[in-house]
């Protein structure tokens, strides 16, 4: 095994200055990651200068098999904490051979919003809070919990400290490093109120980047868990009854929220998200429905609600933001399996063209 384990941390910039590129996109059931690598002839770091890829989308669920060929459009490059070096993770989209966006494209649409010049001169700012749960390989059960029981009651696991709370802390941590060294503007981590369960935060981050930095780190955690032999669930209510489901809260301000008097656009916005509740709802992830109950520090899904400090309502003001006049708000509703560019857009797109 150690030899394997050389030849896998080769350090190719000692003898070439080719580069391995590791090609992601989202596939056909929008939360599955897919990626495969190829081979470049030196250091790149724009992606305008990467070329475009091809993939059997018959295999991925988004083509016909006798037509099955998907464009790759390369869209943001990060550093590959895995193989260092030189070597690149490229963040993609994916086209027809015509140059048009297929259906599971939703960045194509998120780029048209964040693009537009009302948006840009807002800079929208992005923190999100991604929920997990670390899963026993094969019987989809969180680590920890013994096979078919329940350990001990919510209480001490949120934050705790100790092998019998902070149920797989080292998958956590190199999930954190690893998102440093590539770039992502992640902000923190902790242990969630669910043993097993764990978040780590994005942001903030302006624009379409946020899609990109939620999902490359989603890409990274499936990579890290795939070595540690665990599988992560972004469901979010992996375990029915009275445990805490998964959330992806978005934290979110533009300039004028973060300018004096900002707190009056905020109440702008909250006003117009309730407008489009039902919308949101339904662009928000699949089986919200069995999180978004009222309970377990959630509003239920059919009302919406605002409050500051209330992590029992739908949108959330902090103490700061109300006592400065200016801040930000948390849109609490978005499911740990939503689409990071599909949530991002849209509460732009709601809060200020609507």
């Amino acid at each position: 095994m150690s030899l394997l384990s050389d030849l896998v941390n080769l350090n190719l910039s000692d003898s070439t200055e080719k580069i391995i590129a590791e090609y992601i996109w989202i596939g056909g059931s929008g939360m599955d990651i897919r990626s495969k690598a190829r081979t470049l002839p030196g250091p790149v770091s724009d992606p305008s200068k990467l070329p475009k890829w091809n993939y059997d989308g018959s295999s991925t669920g988004q083509a016909a098999g006798d037509d099955s060929e998907v464009i790759l459009y390369p869209q943001a490059i990060f550093r590959d904490p895995f193989r260092k070096g030189n070597n690149i993770l490229v963040m993609c989209d994916a086209y027809t051979p015509a140059g048009n966006p297929i259906p599971t494209n939703k960045r194509h649409n998120a780029a048209k919003i964040f693009s537009n010049p009302k948006v840009a001169s807002e800079e929208p700012w992005y923190g999100i809070e991604q929920e997990y749960t670390l899963m026993q390989k094969g019987v989809n059960w969180p680590i920890g919990w013994p096979i078919g029981g329940f350990p001990g009651p919510q209480g001490p696991y949120y934050c705790g400290v100790g092998a019998d709370k902070a149920i797989g802390r080292d998958i956590v941590d190199a999930h954190y490093k690893a998102c440093i060294y590539a770039g992502i503007g992640i902000s923190g981590v902790n242990g969630e109120v669910m043993p097993g369960q764990w978040e780590f935060q994005v942001g903030p981050v302006e624009g379409i980047s946020a899609g990109d930095q939620v999902w490359v780190a989603r890409y990274l955690l499936e990579r890290i868990t795939e070595i540690s032999g665990v599988n992560v669930s972004f469901d979010p209510k992996p375990v029915p009854g009275d445990w805490n489901g998964a959330g992806a809260h978005c934290n979110y301000s533009t300039k004028s929220m973060r300018n004096d008097g900002g707190l009056a656009v905020i109440k702008k916005a909250i006003e117009k998200l309730q407008v489009k509740h039902k919308e949101h709802i339904a662009a928000y992830g699949e089986g919200n429905e069995r999180r978004l109950t009222g309970k377990h520090e959630t509003a239920d899904i059919n009302t919406f609600s605002w409050g500051v400090a209330n992590r029992g309502a739908s949108v959330r003001v902090g103490r700061d933001t109300e006592k400065e006049g200016k801040g930000y708000f948390e849109d609490r509703r978005p499911a740990s399996n939503m689409d990071a560019y599909v949530v991002t857009s849209m509460i732009a797109e709601t809060t200020i063209l609507g």
